[in-house]
């Protein structure tokens, strides 16, 4: 384990780890507001990409911005200040994880779309978040059957298949489709400027900049598309000043055995993800981490997406832009976390604040997600540059699993014989691809050649999702 760094800020007494140390209250809200910086872009851009997939109006997609960030923030505080054996009690920021896009879509489209859809997502979320509490205290067991093969094919399927629903966006968005716009000239105008102005400030900017370049570049895109008149904030004046989420807001969920078994499957690659984030903050704050803090880590995950199925929200993982900003920064104090937790609770609250996001053009976010889901699958391909792909069975397992990622995407009609619960699960390339994954490791290497795999935390995360240039590759 690495060594135990320095007390930064004073204020805590010897023998405090950093971990622990509560800064004084200036600091705890500057450094609080930072991690919302670096956090933003990636929290909001799930209810968004999802909303305007289902066709949701947008009254509807304000009120999920605003419950996802009011349900963030709880998450954040639970996972950072642990309540009882919940919570990993490190400087953790939890968030909407990207894996759950895809399989929510098509969850929520199986089911007729709209707020009908999302009743059926929302039956799965909840049933899923219970499923991962109970399981956590397992997992952190079982570790050893998910090597770097897996974790690297998964994270690889996840962009891949992520990459197609930012493209979407960049040519209007969902609902554009079949008319004459949808991938007019200025529309890929809009993604691809927002998506270069991206890379020029990771290029040119100093670090902190670079590390909320994507938040940067969905303000330039917007801002270009108010001038030339082609984004409408007319609703944000009109949107309340306060308001709360209420559970259940959009009815009783509903819970269908296969978005379930789907949403099952995206909580059980979320929980590879969270084991990462875990090793990854002990190694760069020299906290001690254990099976015990892992399964207090998963256990909270559990218990915010149980909260975001009822408060209208999503399935939640730790953050790795947020790890990355630690590492970054060198502020260590899990407080720092509840206090930017505190503010997502207040950003929750505020639907104007929600509604101002819901404007952004969809082609700007489109330029903005390709860059964040390209990322996803780098640091797949990153992580299977560490194995021996001339393996033939971890070759075998990679090759097999992409093609069925792929499967859903590129032959449509492939499983439209099939019920609408079973395709459900079958119509997204994650859930198949993750599926293949496993099943192909647990064949190949654990029943049949191998019995125990583990996998080196440390060496993935020294240099892979941890970096905060990698930042959104974990969700």
């Amino acid at each position: 384990m690495a060594r135990i760094p320095q007390q930064k800020n004073g204020g805590a007494g010897q023998g405090v780890h950093p971990v622990d140390e509560v800064l004084p209250l200036p600091k705890l809200s500057l450094y609080g507001f930072q991690h919302i910086l670096a956090f933003y872009a990636g929290a909001v851009i799930v209810p968004i990409l999802l909303g305007n997939a289902l066709g949701l109006s947008h009254e509807e997609l304000v009120y999920l911005i605003n419950a996802d960030l009011l349900t963030c923030g709880i998450a954040s505080i639970i996972q950072a200040l642990g309540i009882w054996r919940i919570g990993a009690r490190l400087p953790l920021v939890q968030g909407v994880t990207f894996t759950a896009v895809s399989p929510m879509i098509a969850i929520g489209i199986g089911a007729g779309g709209g707020t009908a859809g999302l009743l059926v997502v929302y039956g799965a979320v909840i049933t899923a978040g219970i499923a991962t509490f109970l399981f956590a205290p397992f997992f952190s067991k079982l570790v050893k059957f998910f090597p770097p093969i897996v974790i690297g094919t998964i994270l690889t399927i996840i962009g891949l298949t992520l990459i197609p629903v930012g493209l979407q966006d960049a040519a209007g968005g969902a609902n554009l489709m079949g008319e004459a716009a949808y991938g007019s000239p200025k529309n890929l105008a809009y993604a691809l400027g927002t998506l270069l102005f991206i890379l020029l400030v990771v290029r040119l900017g100093k670090p902190f900049l670079s590390s909320v370049a994507v938040l940067i570049g969905l303000v330039f895109g917007t801002a270009v598309a108010w001038l030339l008149g082609d984004a409408d904030f007319g609703a944000v004046g009109q949107a309340d000043w306060f308001g709360v989420s209420t559970p259940f807001h959009y009815g009783m969920p509903k819970f269908e055995l296969f978005p379930i078994l789907a949403m099952t499957v995206v909580m059980l690659i979320t929980m590879v993800e969270t084991t990462g984030d875990v090793y990854a903050i002990g190694e760069i704050t020299g906290k001690k981490v254990d099976g015990e803090t892992v399964a207090g880590a998963l256990r909270a995950d559990g218990i915010a997406t149980v909260l975001g199925g009822v408060f209208n929200s999503f399935p939640y993982v730790a953050f790795a832009e947020n790890i990355g900003l630690v590492r970054m920064t060198r502020v260590m104090s899990r407080f720092v976390v509840v206090a930017a937790g505190v503010f997502m609770i207040i950003l929750g609250l505020l639907p104007k604040a929600g509604s101002l996001v819901a404007a952004i053009p969809h082609p700007v976010l489109g330029g903005a997600a390709v860059a964040m889901f390209g990322m996803v699958a780098t640091v797949g391909i990153q992580i299977l540059g560490k194995v021996d792909l001339r393996e033939e069975r971890n070759a075998l397992i990679l090759a097999v699993s992409l093609g069925a990622a792929l499967l859903p995407t590129t032959v449509a009609p492939f499983f439209d014989r099939m019920s609408d619960d079973l395709q459900a699960v079958l119509d997204s390339g994650i859930t198949l691809g993750g599926l293949t994954a496993i099943v192909l490791n647990l064949f190949f290497n654990v029943f049949t050649r191998r019995t125990a795999m583990e996998i080196d935390w440390d060496e993935i995360e020294r240099d892979g999702p941890a970096d905060p240039q990698l930042g959104t590759a974990q969700r």
